[in-house]
């Protein structure tokens, strides 16, 4: 399995931006697609976006689309979320996730084979 740590979340006000990342060990990095995932007090945990192994791909939940973007860095072993427009509803602890098989797209919990111990974002109104 690959290791994943999260970074990047915090406190801010509705509106500002945030960019969460990832870093990747112990495994072949560019092997996996990947994903965040987020979960809120007493809420189950939801998908967020992902991307592909080679980052050709992207997607993302209706939720969070035009506002959060999805990358990766091979080269350095990591995925970024990038959230703009953020709103108090994104209040949640953010997960990073890695795929269970190359060419699966992590968009459920099924789907992953790995996840970070989360970040908390806060979103004040």
């Amino acid at each position: 399995q690959v290791q994943l740590v999260e970074s990047g979340g915090g406190l801010v006000q509705a509106g500002d931006s945030l960019r969460a990342s990832c870093a990747a060990s112990g495994r072949t990095f560019s092997n996996y697609a990947m994903g965040w995932f987020r979960q809120a007090p007493g809420k189950e945990r939801e998908f967020v976006a992902a991307i592909s192994w080679s980052g050709g791909s992207t997607y993302y939940a209706d939720s969070v689309k035009g506002r959060f973007t999805i990358s990766r860095d091979n080269a350095k072993n990591t995925v970024y979320l990038q959230m703009n427009s953020l709103k108090p509803e994104d209040t949640a602890v953010y997960y990073c996730a890695a795929s269970r098989e190359k060419y699966v797209i992590p968009r459920s919990p099924p789907t992953v084979g790995s996840w970070g111990q989360g970040t908390q974002v806060t979103v004040s109104s």
